[in-house]
């Protein structure tokens, strides 16, 4: 394969000279007609030609970059180099760019010397920039609403952020997403919102169409469980306490108030009661009236005694009794005055 520089006009004289000798163009195929590559990677363009022809040229945006002949094959000239590939009856020729970069974004024309003409295919390339999720893993307590947030800077253009969790697609309803352009690149950030349960993996993605895979930034969400609500218990136990004592108390108040209807006595009990008070004040009443009148009692003052008193009704056998002789007894005691009679004095202590 033999590589040769020819310029635009040279190439337009070419063609003017086979159209004036009517020579109608013949038809090759181009592929692919769009190719979208990542920067720093390899596109790779191939021209399907029927027949003989002598010579294809390449051009990269509005540069000239390789022609290819059949003399020679597998040579490269710097970014650039070119490689037969056979299909049957027809012959192909492979162009390849080497390390693409966003600058060589645009078209990529193929022309074939003779009676084919040219074809064009756009190039785009892409860049992946970084993501990442800010803050690393994160501790929290069940139920509580946690918040994510990843970064992606330096792609373009604008990548697709999308999230999971434990493997699963979240839906996009629960993240946000702002797109800012930073010179000739986009960077992002979105933020995912959601209610903690248990352990979650997080993963955060970015791609762009040239990514075969995403780009992505995963974290670890540890949930402990949230500490008892001792409110709750504190109050059930408060309400049944109450409850308990309501009750006790009232049985207290039952209890208390049987005790006492208990000691309070019947009519009939009462009744009872005063007969027998009656019975006994009737009886002491009878005792008192069958008692005997001390004879020998002398009031103090007195020297001496009547013989009238010392009999009662004609009664003159009674005789005072000897209390000189007779020792103080009980509640009784004795005594005798200047005149020699004995006093008896009998004292009733009640």
């Amino acid at each position: 394969m033999t590589v040769s520089w020819i310029s635009w006009p040279t190439l337009f004289h070419i063609c003017i000279l086979l159209c004036a000798n009517g020579v109608v163009p013949k038809q090759f195929q181009l592929e692919p007609l769009n190719s979208t590559v990542l920067q720093g990677t390899d596109a790779l363009f191939r021209a399907t030609v029927d027949g003989n022809w002598s010579a294809i040229t390449w051009t990269v945006g509005q540069n000239l970059v390789y022609v290819v002949t059949h003399t020679t094959v597998n040579e490269t000239k710097g970014q650039y180099s070119s490689r037969f590939c056979s299909r049957g009856d027809t012959s192909c020729v492979e162009f390849i760019i080497h390390n693409v970069s966003r600058s060589q974004s645009g078209p990529v024309i193929c022309y074939v010397l003779g009676e084919y003409g040219s074809k064009t295919a756009h190039l785009y390339v892409q860049e992946n920039g970084t993501v990442s999720i800010m803050g690393g893993d994160v501790t929290v307590t069940q139920d509580q609403q946690v918040e994510f947030e990843c970064v992606t800077t330096t792609w373009f253009p604008a990548p697709t952020v999308s999230w999971k969790r434990n493997g699963q697609v979240v839906n996009s309803s629960l993240y946000n997403t702002t797109i800012m352009m930073d010179g000739d690149s986009f960077n992002s950030t979105s933020v995912l919102k959601f209610q903690a349960v248990s352990n979650t993996t997080v993963e955060c993605q970015a791609t762009v169409t040239a990514l075969l895979d995403p780009q992505s930034s995963s974290v670890f969400l540890v949930v402990v469980p949230k500490p008892p609500d001792w409110t709750v218990l504190i109050a059930v136990v408060v309400s049944f306490g109450a409850f308990a004592l309501l009750v006790l108390l009232i049985i207290g108040i039952i209890f208390c108030y049987k005790r006492r209807k208990e000691k309070q006595p019947s009519y009939q009990d009462e009744m009872r009661r005063v007969r027998t008070q009656s019975q006994i004040s009737g009886a002491n009443t009878a005792g008192q009236s069958q008692g005997q009148v001390n004879r020998g009692y002398v009031p103090e003052g007195r020297t001496s005694v009547t013989p009238s008193e010392l009999t009662d009704n004609g009664d003159s056998g009674y005789k005072i009794p000897d209390v000189v002789k007779s020792n103080q007894t009980g509640n009784a005691y004795n005594t005798v005055d200047d005149s020699g009679f004995k006093k008896h004095r009998h004292v009733t202590i009640v």
